[in-house]
């Protein structure tokens, strides 16, 4: 199946959600708002999909891609409960007397080799407060990433990140299995410590 309509479909369902359809009134006013949504979405998107087609791959799997929907909703689920336990986490060492911080640069080794699914962990990273990807060595395929806490607790930076991975593995179909053991650490920290 080719996968521009495909895309332009998911951006129709999203430009209803943008809009925000309302769902008070008459039945015919409902229906005549909904209706008038749809044909904006689709007079929008599908051209915009079409245009772009370059960008992505020909063809789609629709099969494949419905089964990496529960392991993107994980995905989605644990990123926000990280970012949820991170903001009070700096909130308390922010406000906390002592200032609990012990910053540090830690070496993440990743399994997943894709540019998308590296990307997306890395972005993951940056957008959790408490931490930072600082740089991507592609020699080794690993992450550098700044915490507020990576001296203290190495395992606390690295856990989510490793969850993430084993989500991204199969949401962006890489070779690796979350079930292959992690690449081998070195030593902990960027400085080999």
């Amino acid at each position: 199946m080719k996968k521009w309509p495909v895309v332009g479909g998911v951006l129709t369902v999203l430009w209803l959600f943008v809009t925000g359809v309302s769902f008070s009134g008459a039945p015919r006013e409902i229906l005549d708002a909904f209706v008038g949504a749809v044909l904006v979405g689709v007079v929008v998107a599908f051209p915009i999909a079409y245009a772009t087609r370059d960008i992505y791959t020909d063809q789609t799997n629709v099969a494949r891609t419905l089964s990496v929907v529960p392991s993107a909703l994980l995905y989605v689920v644990l990123f926000l409960r990280e970012l949820l336990t991170a903001n009070f986490d700096v909130a308390y060492r922010v406000l906390s007397p002592s200032l609990p911080i012990d910053p540090d640069v830690v070496a993440v080794p990743l399994r997943v080799e894709g540019d998308i699914a590296i990307t997306t962990i890395a972005n993951s990273i940056t957008l959790t407060p408490g931490t930072l990807t600082m740089d991507y060595d592609e020699a080794t395929n690993t992450l550098y990433v700044h915490a507020i806490t990576g001296k203290s607790n190495y395992e606390s930076v690295v856990d989510p990140i490793r969850a993430w991975e084993d989500l991204a593995l199969v949401i962006f179909d890489e070779q690796r299995s979350p079930d292959d053991a992690p690449p081998a650490d070195p030593g902990g920290d960027a400085s080999g410590q």
